[in-house]
């Protein structure tokens, strides 16, 4: 009589044994950040949109300083003696950051309305990382665009105003830091148009809080009594703007330091609600 040889049955490890490898989240970030660069610069908009940034604060920073010179011979010795050469040369900024702006908010909306955003959820489940990485890709072609188009403007408007010996020079008392802030308070622009298309997902309502924001609420304050007026409105954007590339002492404005930081603190707010908000909500 054969006897059967007995077999082993193989082990079988319990669930809580598997060892399951996370993906470091350190080599999340770069990947991301490589991917929203890639699309960000495919985007016919966003060339369009960075191309206005730059024509209109070049072009109207000239066309202000244009205007000035004409009519320099008519105006009083108060009005001169309060010209602030650098500010007249980049007036322009505060159309040029509504371009910007909206592009901050096409960069994340535009996604929404195409349905792409859940393309890019799945591949990349990490929403805040998403966010983040969106942020550091904007942020630095707005950054670049920005000092390209507000040191252009400066010089082209300095060269204008050269006609009547009105210029000034980069390195005259506080202009190079009046240009330099210009140029950051562009990103800035840009980075809360982008935190707010976050928000609202959708392009026109986001526009329409970006342009509330930027452009209404300004106008709204200075309705207010004094010194409601003032108190209020230096703390709004277009305000700390106008403080952090103000050459000249201005009382009804923050100090050029304090405007960056109260502008910085508008973003940490916004971004913050934005990290809540894309965690919470569906695609």
């Amino acid at each position: 009589m054969t006897t059967a040889s007995p077999t082993t049955a193989p082990t079988i490890q319990p669930d809580d044994a598997v060892t399951h490898v996370p993906r470091p989240r350190g080599r999340v970030l770069p990947a991301v950040i490589r991917s929203e660069w890639t699309k960000i610069r495919s985007v016919r908009s966003t060339v369009w949109s960075l191309f206005a940034t730059f024509g209109i604060t070049v072009g109207l920073g000239a066309l202000f300083c244009f205007a000035y010179v004409r009519r320099y011979d008519h105006l009083n010795i108060r009005q001169r003696l309060t010209f602030d050469p650098t500010v007249q040369s980049l007036r322009g900024l505060f159309l040029a950051q509504i371009a910007i702006g909206v592009l901050g908010v096409l960069v994340i909306s535009s996604e929404y309305a195409t349905g792409l955003i859940r393309t890019t959820l799945t591949a990349v489940p990490q929403r805040r990382t998403l966010l983040a990485a969106k942020a550091v890709v904007f942020g630095a072609v707005a950054l670049v665009v920005s000092m390209i188009s507000v040191f252009v403007a400066f010089f082209v408007g300095q060269a204008v105003l050269h006609g009547k010996h009105l210029g000034v020079a980069l390195g005259d008392p506080h202009v190079l830091r009046a240009v330099l802030g210009a140029g950051v308070y562009l990103t800035i622009v840009g980075l809360l148009g982008l935190a707010l298309g976050a928000i609202v997902r959708r392009t026109a309502g986001a526009i329409a809080t970006l342009f509330a924001v930027v452009l209404v609420l300004p106008l709204l304050t200075r309705a207010l009594p004094s010194p409601w007026d003032t108190d209020i409105g230096k703390f709004l954007p277009a305000e700390l703007g106008a403080a952090m590339f103000n050459v000249r002492p201005d009382s009804s404005l923050l100090s050029p330091g304090t405007a960056l930081v109260v502008a910085l603190v508008w973003l940490v707010v916004a971004f913050t609600v934005a990290a809540v908000l894309i965690t919470r909500r569906d695609a």
